[in-house]
């Protein structure tokens, strides 16, 4: 008796606590909107990896079955992402070391939505009253030069010709022309902005209506100012394109033709983090202030109009950035016209791989999508005029090649045993480390105080002392090698 008491007890809880969910859901329909969200809208949203580390880290069974249609090919909530043969291979974050004047060269902003939940009467008359607009139907998109809409499958093709078509006759408001989640519908929305920088006037935000279930049934496009007298918005537009566009059209290669149009850029537009309209290509083009975002979608689309494929790549790089990815005859490039745009110019992140990239970049959102850049051809084409200097050699200094550094490991070791030879007080030492890379090891070290636990704490307890200072001058010598000259005080 008593264990079914206990069991009666137990029911009459359930129903109770039951009863109190169900009054207060009815009085305040907030809470009822959010424990909706979390049984069905999470289960919707788990669209592609939002980062390049967690793309990384995707389950092998988002992979295609045997026999897909499309090789290569990873698929997750409307995305058929084509994996390219040689890879994407995303740097950590711990990595990343972005040079101080370049330091908050960013803002890229990332797309935004807002969403409504809505009770079944509503949703059924939106789907009763809205229409579906223009649906892009007879539209096609080249993959080489839209490739964000090669990675959507049918449905997500489908949606992004109408995306596309209703923000081009600027209908806002309309149904989904196929079934569509929350999570879905922002990767096609991604890839239709992020293919297309002539609709400039195409905010990066988007807001949605939705069911219970997490069905969307209206999706609301939002617009800039240029909007409202797209006309002569667009007239500006295309007079100050086909300024540059017209100079290098005549060019005889798609490089020279690159290279006009990343100097053009840099000559006419300056950075302003506080430009208005400073996501679109029009801030660039039309205004002349603008972000990296403007930089990129002006840079794009210049390059669209000359025929050369030109991706815009966003991620992160020391904050929220963005980039493009332009192809050349050999393969593809990073070309970062936003950091390359400092006092006169220059061409440091100018037709780079993305090992030359990956102390400074990480691809993320659907941009770890895009082709891997490995081209050789142009990457040191372009390099600063410097005025031609005698280096000094190994002997000049007094040092053998058994000398020479060749890993941090060597060099940590060897500025241990150089400080416990000096001791305490204030000495000089120096050593010799072997190619750029080694150079910017060692400079990150000292940047992130890596140095410290590298050899530096060691070395000074080992000499009795707790305090120290460390100045070093790096002197460039023949062969890519360095001289670095360490100026210490040790001190109890």
């Amino acid at each position: 008796m008593k264990v079914i008491k206990a069991f009666l007890y137990f029911i009459l809880g359930i129903i109770a606590l039951f009863c109190i969910l169900v009054f207060i859901c009815a009085f305040h329909p907030e809470v009822s909107e959010k424990i909706a969200d979390i049984l069905y809208r999470g289960k919707n949203e788990e669209s592609l990896p939002a980062s390049a580390e967690d793309a990384a880290k995707a389950p092998a069974d988002i992979l295609p079955e045997a026999g897909s249609d499309i090789p290569g090919a990873a698929e997750a909530d409307g995305i058929v992402a084509v994996i390219h043969p040689e890879g994407y291979t995303p740097p950590g974050r711990e990595g990343i070391v972005i040079p101080e004047t370049l330091a908050g060269r960013n803002g890229y902003e990332p797309i935004r939505e807002e969403s409504e939940q809505l009770e079944e009467a509503a949703a059924e008359l939106i789907r009763n009253q809205l229409g579906f607009g223009s649906t892009g139907d007879g539209l096609s998109f080249d993959a080489r030069f839209y490739p964000y809409y090669a990675m959507l499958d049918e449905k997500g093709q489908h949606l992004y010709r109408q995306i596309y078509a209703n923000a081009q006759d600027l209908y806002a408001a309309f149904a989904p022309v196929e079934e569509v989640k929350a999570g879905q519908l922002r990767n096609v929305f991604c890839a239709v902005y992020n293919d297309h920088p002539e609709l400039f006037w195409l905010d990066t935000s988007y807001a949605y209506k939705y069911t219970q279930n997490g069905e969307c049934v209206e999706i609301d496009l939002q617009f800039n100012r240029t909007a409202q007298n797209l006309d002569s918005a667009a007239q500006a537009f295309s007079e100050n394109a086909s300024l540059i566009v017209s100079a290098a059209q005549n060019l005889d290669s798609d490089y020279e033709k690159e290279k006009y149009v990343h100097d053009a850029l840099i000559e006419k537009v300056s950075y302003n983090l506080g430009a208005e309209m400073n996501q679109s290509a029009y801030s660039a083009l039309v205004n002349g202030q603008t972000v990296c975002a403007g930089y990129a979608r002006a840079f794009q689309y210049l390059q669209q109009q000359l025929g050369i494929p030109c991706y815009y790549c966003t991620g992160f790089a020391g904050e929220s950035h963005a980039w493009n990815i332009t192809m050349l005859e050999d393969g593809y490039y990073n070309v970062d016209t936003t950091w390359d745009d400092t006092d006169g110019g220059n061409y440091d992140y100018f037709n780079k791989t993305d090992s030359d990239y990956r102390s400074t970049h990480i691809r993320q959102e659907l941009s770890i999508y895009l082709p891997p850049c490995n081209g050789q051809r142009y990457r040191e084409e372009e390099q600063p005029v410097q005025e031609e200097i005698s280096l000094r050699s190994l002997s000049d200094i007094g040092m053998t090649e058994e000398g020479v550094l060749t890993s941090l490991e060597e060099y940590y070791n060897d500025c241990y045993s150089q400080i416990i030879t000096g001791g305490s007080g204030e000495f000089t030492f120096f050593n010799v480390v072997e190619g750029d890379e080694l150079l910017k090891q060692c400079d990150t070290a000292y940047r992130t105080d890596a140095y410290i636990q590298g050899y530096m704490e060691a070395a000074v307890l080992a000499v009795g002392a707790k305090n120290w200072e460390i100045y070093f001058d790096v002197e460039a010598l023949e062969g890519h090698r360095y001289l670095i000259v360490h100026n210490v005080s040790v001190s109890p």
